[in-house]
């Protein structure tokens, strides 16, 4: 088998067999196949794109590039979550203790963020002495005996998926829908869950800019989870604004600590509970989708669910104090407050530039190696659709340099547009199975 023929079949516009693309990963992912021709394959898949047989099948050579975790000590049926990205998305702070609050094993491998905030482990060491490296008995154990863990991606989860990534950020191939939905679900696979909620985000703050292309990776990736045997489900939530207020370490931390605690912002219970319930279905708890609301409702103003959070903490070597005591997080040195200039309705927050101002402020990495600044951030006071009077209080910007925060000061005013006009925001446009 030659990779030569490989491209060539892929630029006429063929269909690839199992084993050819079985050969050109294995190949790449042991540096047998140069990136030059991995490249030329990939601008042909580009451009020519795959079927359905194709993807699921780059998928699974993607997932078997290396480990895949065997969960299948853990009891129960294992339900994991992904996110496609977006600005201020605490879900999962809020999601995984709430879920296992119903006795559903929540085995969840995360990552730090690149961008705009940092990824679920960077906020979860916002408590201190909190670790995500755990060895897979201690996994396994702190599942089956609190029914929660999370641990940092290991390098050796779906290594030619983060091979094939970076060429293909370089070479200007990352938007295709197939390439996209395979290099996703093949890090899901090698996770090892049973089942699988996608919260696919559309929208000024997400990767996916309009709806039909959202459609079309949901549907994309729900199609490939089927055809390996993973139960699969996809949420389309917008992101023409970012969830909830906080954007930013300790400030989404302190924001999933008011969810747990029933008092959260309405549009990130909305979708915690939207996801929530998805995973409570297919983890066969609940016979529908308003049957596992009200359960997770009932966690939420219970204290259950806050408390199993606190479990989780510990368990991991973390300080809960902050959870019951909020005035623990880490703060900023500095406080500036953003006044409107105007009477109206909040008609846009443009989701991307607010997630860079935040990083402007240390929230986020620019590189992979950049420190983040766990106490900075920026917190909104109004949302698309709410009435502004004259004079009111826009946002507040969180920072540890009075020069970086004047900076975002002046810039933030430019993103927050006000108008005459109400618009109405939809939260959730479509669940895909």
């Amino acid at each position: 088998m030659r990779m030569y023929d490989i491209i060539l079949k892929k630029r006429r516009g063929l269909e690839l067999t199992t084993e050819e693309i079985n050969f050109f990963v294995n190949g790449f992912n042991k540096d047998e196949i140069p990136d030059y021709q991995v490249s030329s394959l990939m601008m042909a898949i580009f451009f020519k794109g795959m079927n359905k047989r194709e993807t699921a099948d780059l998928t699974m050579a993607m997932a078997h590039s290396g480990d895949i975790l065997d969960l299948s000590r853990i009891e129960g049926i294992k339900v994991d979550k992904h996110s496609t990205g977006g600005v201020g998305d605490s879900v999962t702070l809020v999601l995984a203790p709430l879920v296992a609050s119903l006795g559903i094993p929540v085995a969840k491998m995360s990552g730090r963020g690149l961008g705009h905030t940092g990824g679920t482990i960077d906020k979860l060491e916002t408590f201190k002495g909190f670790s995500v490296e755990l060895d897979n008995d201690t996994f396994i154990n702190n599942v089956n005996n609190i029914k929660i863990a999370i641990a940092g991606q290991t390098k050796s989860l779906a290594p030619a998926d983060k091979k094939l990534y970076a060429l293909r950020d370089v070479t200007a191939t990352v938007d295709n829908i197939s390439l996209i939905a395979s290099s996703i679900m093949s890090k899901k696979i090698a996770s090892g869950a049973d089942a699988i909620v996608l919260d696919v985000k559309v929208g000024d703050g997400a990767f996916m800019k309009n709806l039909q292309d959202a459609k079309n990776l949901a549907t994309e990736m729900v199609s490939i989870g089927e055809q390996l045997g993973r139960k699969t489900v996809a949420i389309i939530s917008n992101m023409d604004q970012p969830l909830g207020f906080a954007i930013g370490n300790a400030l989404e931390v302190k924001e999933a600590l008011d969810t747990l605690k029933g008092n959260g912002p309405k549009d990130l219970e909305e979708l915690v509970l939207e996801i929530g319930a998805q995973m409570v279905v297919l983890s066969e708890k609940a016979h529908s989708v308003e049957e596992a609301k009200k359960l997770l409702r009932e966690n939420l103003t219970n204290g259950k669910a806050l408390n199993k959070l606190k479990e989780l903490v510990e368990s991991q070597g973390g300080d809960s104090s902050s959870i019951y005591n909020e005035e623990l997080l880490p703060k900023s040195k500095f406080k500036l407050i953003i006044n409107s200039d105007r009477e109206g309705y909040i008609s846009k927050i443009l989701s991307e530039d607010v997630g860079l101002l935040a990083m402007e402020l240390g929230a986020g990495r620019k590189t992979k190696d950049s420190k983040i600044d766990l106490a900075v951030g920026i917190v909104l006071k109004k949302k698309i659709g709410d009435k502004v009077k004259k004079g009111e209080e826009l946002a507040t910007i969180y920072c540890n340099s009075e020069e970086a925060g004047k900076s975002v000061l002046s810039k933030l005013k430019d993103v927050i547009i006000i108008s005459d006009v109400y618009e109405e925001y939809k939260l959730i446009y479509e669940i895909v199975k």
